[in-house]
């Protein structure tokens, strides 16, 4: 059945400037929070499932708990976690909203808790649930009470129970809503719990005084206190966000979304609500660069996983249970606005070279920390015999583009080579890893080494890579290799703006016409000017790109300078990680050579 959507909906609640929106996690799914406390996107039971709040892309579907009078929004991250406090501050006075999906998460049943408080002043709420199965396909249906009045209801293949909210009425026309007006005297507060679940909800409603507090504890545990980085805040808050959208199973998704656009009205919307091996291997880098832990075993238990049950089929992107991604199609939906809506990825018909380089890196930084087992080492031997195999065939990129010779592929393996050489027991693997990345080194120098002295993107084209600056900072050459300083000095000249960074030229637009700044590059320049000893200019490229974020502290994929403004799905794990990252080796010297600082070229 199609969704009914209704005109004060649609006028209420429309889609938000991405820099607007929070996001809520438990590792197994993701939430967004809008300014006027509308969660508008949800998919259940876990990340690459059917959303039930799907009213950012035109599906319908929300859960709003929003003032009843004129109000400012605000609001913020409870410090290391991801529980959401929104603040609106209206003529009678300030009402919170404070928003959690409970930890820790189960695979099959989510718990989403939201408590409102009036502190200050009385407070009239208005609350909407409107869930929606199938991106707004399928209405409610079997709806009736629970033994203790809560409501309950069937939700496509899910069953739904929401307490705390008996006195709501059903709304609508077919009762497919619940609609509620809330007035709380100064410090009154009430809990609503909405529970998602593959299997029948037979024990009691949640009580939500422990699930807070068993919340808490969770997030306090999970988010190491990070004392020795720059930007501490800033720092846990990425970890916190690193954690959420990291399941149970050990994968990382690289988005909670799917088509947002990167660039309005050019076709480029994607669905990254799965586990990329590049992003989780970058992930597993960042947490070893700070507090190696369980996020760290979490990367490498997966990408050994995959590697043990691919080996060189291993593909780029996975679903976090392990399984192929789907095929991409459309959804026939509006779609955020300036794009619209397709869920699954052509990612699953790519070999991407440099997975195997990266993830040789992820199981070497395990390594030096002592965190790699029998499997993973097992796992690094499938990877090292598959770019044996493999790295003179022409791969899809870093950047998921045609089949070609790319050299940051080869480079990045090489590197991963040499890494995992210097971490391994010294024996016959090692000299043969070693061996292999210097012809790799050797070959890829011959062939994509260009006449000014840096890398060009392959044998073919010339042109610049941000990606180039990538396998020197991974150790593949010393930070005072000729080539690793003419890189890193072209790129800064030819493919940035004001401390922004562009991955590449699409041709002979202006840099910012063609896409947005691409954020992960701006904190990779940051890293190799440190690595430079160009500690000046690795702190201006590190505050400039950290603060190209939204309100909550949330980054997307890039970030379009003129408008200021975040573009592509939300959010982006990779740009977090490398925040994480950055932040923690910035704050120790690990540059041996100085060089002077040196700022960016405006982009013709």
């Amino acid at each position: 059945m199609s969704t009914d959507h209704r005109p004060d909906e649609d006028l209420r609640y429309p889609p938000q400037d991405l820099g607007s929106y929070a996001l809520l996690a438990d590792g197994e799914r993701g939430a967004l929070v809008g300014p006027r406390g509308e969660i508008c996107w949800l998919c259940a039971p876990r990340w690459h499932d059917e959303a039930v709040f799907a009213a950012l892309i035109g599906g319908g579907g929300l859960y709003a708990v929003t003032p009843a009078e004129a109000f400012v929004p605000g609001g913020a991250y409870e410090d290391g976690s991801l529980i959401w406090r929104s603040r609106w501050v209206t003529r009678s006075g300030i009402i919170e909203c404070r928003d959690a999906l409970a930890l820790p998460g189960e695979t099959g049943r989510l718990v989403l808790l939201r408590r409102i408080v009036a502190r200050e002043g009385p407070a009239r709420v208005r609350v909407v649930l409107h869930p929606v199965a199938a991106y707004g396909r399928e209405q409610m249906r079997e709806v009736r009470r629970g033994p203790a009045g809560e409501w309950q209801a069937r939700l496509g293949g899910l069953a739904l129970r929401w307490s705390g909210a008996e006195d709501a009425r059903p709304a609508g026309g077919d009762g497919d809503r619940f609609a509620l007006e809330l007035d709380l005297a100064a410090g009154q507060q009430r809990d609503l719990v909405l529970e998602l679940s593959r299997e029948p909800l037979r024990t009691p409603a949640v009580e939500p005084e422990r699930a807070w507090a068993a919340t808490e504890r969770a997030w306090a545990s999970a988010v190491p206190a990070l004392t020795d980085t720059v930007a501490v805040r800033d720092a846990r808050q990425s970890y916190a966000l690193l954690r959420g959208m990291t399941s149970a199973d050990g994968g990382m998704v690289a988005a909670a979304t799917t088509s947002l656009p990167e660039r309005a009205e050019e076709g480029r919307n994607y669905d990254y609500r799965y586990v990329w091996i590049r992003d989780q291997a970058y992930a597993g880098q960042a947490v070893a660069a700070s507090a190696p832990g369980p996020l760290l075993d979490d990367a490498v238990r997966f990408t050994t996983a995959r590697l043990h049950t691919d080996g060189p089929g291993l593909s780029p992107a996975y679903t976090v249970t392990g399984h192929p991604v789907p095929d991409q199609h459309p959804l026939d939906l509006p779609g955020y606005p300036g794009g619209y809506d397709r869920i699954g990825n052509h990612v699953n018909r790519q070999f991407q070279l440099d997975c195997f380089g990266e993830a040789l890196l992820l199981f070497a930084a395990a390594a030096e920390h002592g965190r790699l087992d029998d499997d993973g080492w097992a796992a690094a031997r499938i990877a090292a015999d598959t770019v044996r195999r493999r790295w003179r065939e022409a791969d899809a990129g870093i950047w998921e583009l045609g089949n070609r010779d790319w050299t940051h592929s080869r480079l990045i393996c090489a590197a991963g080579l040499r890494r995992i050489a210097g971490a391994a027991p010294r024996g016959p693997s090692a000299r043969d890893w070693s061996a292999l990345a210097n012809a790799i080194l050797t070959d890829t120098e011959k062939r994509a080494l260009h006449p000014d002295g840096h890398w060009q993107r392959s044998p073919d084209d010339p042109s610049l890579d941000a990606a180039l600056l990538l396998p020197p900072l991974r150790g593949l050459l010393p930070a005072d290799d000729p080539r690793t300083r003419a890189t890193l000095s072209a790129c800064t000249a030819h493919l940035t703006d004001g401390f922004f960074a562009y991955r590449f030229r699409h041709d002979d637009r202006p840099l910012s016409k063609a896409e947005g700044a691409f954020l992960l590059c701006g904190f990779v320049i940051a890293l190799g000017e440190h690595q430079q000893g160009n500690e000046l200019d690795a702190y201006r490229w590190f505050e400039r790109n950290r603060d190209a974020c939204g309100a909550p502290g949330l980054y997307a994929e890039e970030y379009d300078v003129a408008q200021r403004r975040l573009l592509g799905n939300l959010p982006q794990a990779f740009v977090h990680a490398l925040l994480l990252e950055a932040s923690a080796r910035l704050a120790r010297p690990e540059a041996t050579t100085p060089a002077g600082p040196r700022a960016p070229k405006t982009a013709p």
